[in-house]
């Protein structure tokens, strides 16, 4: 809309660079926002939502259910929900959906695993209504895009994680080194006078190391800006509010510019520009209480990555876990068009303050 706008006026906008680049920005925010509130109500009309039918009684379809009545923004209205299927081809399950126009069918797998037979004939029968099925994992993952980790089971990870993607990863090691030389030279001049301001405000070394946990479960030495006063021992965790920050160290993590040495590591091949964050070898360890905790060290850690973007920094195991949800969800769905969605959410909290 924005291009549109100075495309049609080009005359009215032969302004200075800053004017038109504030212009630029108030009228995409503002077209931005009034796309969001018309879509948001387009998709609470019953017209143009899916009609949705459940079929379990497992905490994710509990979950799932749940989230979409509060949320009617997602575009799926609740019919009523079904707890089993009975032994028998169900003829009232079939006439219910019918009527009641359903879209679409959510059902556990432990249903599907159970009573195969009785749900390959409801599924026959479907197969003209036009009612899409689909089971609660597969649903819950687009719902909250993240895989319900607590209730996968082994042969989940060898169907959806196993395959090794060589040409994306071999793209992705090229694109890294690429783009990491670029970022080195253009960002030498300001990593020099952050390292001339850490000299200058505290004492210690002006490069932090610390030990990560990498692809394999090999550790590696990360390098960061120090952001800490020196030799300060703590909590294995960091915060805003961290009395051990430095005055500087404080504007270096609110700003991020504290990881410009991690393009040190990428061009290393100790990590890429995206994937899953890593951790600190002891927390590492202590995460692998975790069930599937080392499933996020077959790929490469990265800078940021989908856990980053879509949670906050944990500091319990609690947390851990959540992030860990995230973590095989990008595992699991890795690919160019994610990591784009991954760089573009980076790019608008870039000026958050998070801890790492």
């Amino acid at each position: 809309t924005s291009i549109i706008v100075f495309y049609l006026f080009q005359s009215f906008f032969l302004l200075t660079p800053k004017t038109n680049l504030v212009l630029f920005a108030f009228i995409f925010s503002v077209s931005d926002y009034l796309f969001r509130l018309g879509i948001g109500k387009i998709l609470k009309t019953k017209e143009w939502q899916t009609k949705t039918f459940f079929i379990g009684n497992s905490e994710r379809i509990f979950k799932i259910y749940n989230y979409l009545k509060e949320n009617p923004q997602m575009g799926f209205s609740l019919s009523d929900s079904k707890k089993d299927i009975p032994n028998q081809n169900d003829e009232e399950l079939l006439k219910e959906l019918k009527n009641k126009g359903i879209d679409l069918v959510v059902i556990d797998e432990e249903i599907l695993e159970s009573k195969k037979d009785v749900f390959l004939g409801i599924l026959y029968e479907l197969s003209d209504q036009s009612i899409s099925i689909t089971n609660s994992s597969d649903f819950y993952e687009i719902i909250f895009q993240k895989v319900p980790l607590r209730e996968l089971k082994d042969d989940w990870f060898v169907e959806h994680i196993g395959d090794s993607r060589k040409f994306y990863e071999a793209g992705k090691e090229v694109m890294d080194f690429i783009l990491g030389t670029i970022l080195s030279f253009l960002l030498l001049p300001l990593s020099f006078i952050i390292a001339l301001l850490i000299k200058g405000t505290s004492r210690g070394p002006i490069i932090y190391e610390q030990k990560r946990m990498g692809k394999n479960n090999r550790p590696f030495t990360l390098y960061k800006f120090r952001s800490m006063k020196n030799n300060m021992e703590g909590n294995l965790w960091t915060d805003k509010n961290d009395g051990r920050l430095t005055k500087l160290g404080k504007i270096l993590r609110f700003t991020h510019l504290d990881e410009i040495p991690q393009l040190i590591n990428i061009l290393k091949g100790n990590i890429s520009f995206l994937g899953p964050r890593p951790e600190r070898v002891e927390l590492a360890l202590k995460y692998s209480s975790l069930p599937y905790y080392k499933m996020r060290h077959i790929v490469k850690p990265g800078l940021t990555g989908w856990a980053q973007i879509n949670f906050k920094p944990s500091a319990s195991l609690e947390e851990a876990y959540e992030k860990l949800c995230y973590d095989i969800y990008y595992i699991k769905n890795r690919s160019y068009w994610l990591d784009f969605l991954i760089v573009l959410k980076t790019l608008k909290y870039f000026f958050t303050s998070q801890s790492k």
